[in-house]
């Protein structure tokens, strides 16, 4: 498959920045850029944290911590439709092999 780049300009804090990704991942890159852009302002209009860095990490720490958050969340549902999953596997088991013994 060639390797197709787009040139996205994004805009975060009234800053311009030309982006190159793969022209399939465009919309994932300006949705990236939006809510990058979104947690900036909060951070910057809230008035605690001064000076562009000090915004960017705080939004960046921000954000990883919601991915963690949703990754272990993510986990904790799979732990739980994994045992939902066996029960049901045990109980269908169960009665199939009732219904072998009727049958015989």
């Amino acid at each position: 498959m060639d390797n197709i780049f787009a040139h996205v300009s994004i805009r975060i804090l009234e800053k311009e920045y030309q982006v190159a990704c793969p022209v399939e991942e465009k919309p994932d890159l300006i949705a990236a850029a939006e809510l990058l852009n979104g947690k900036m302002r909060e951070i910057r209009d809230g008035g605690k944290v001064v000076g562009l860095d000090r915004v960017a990490v705080m939004a960046a720490l921000n954000l990883a911590n919601e991915v963690i958050k949703t990754r272990n969340h993510g986990n904790e549902l799979d732990g739980l439709v994994s045992n939902r999953i066996q029960s049901l596997r045990d109980r269908l088991d169960g009665a199939l092999g009732a219904s072998k013994q009727l049958s015989l």
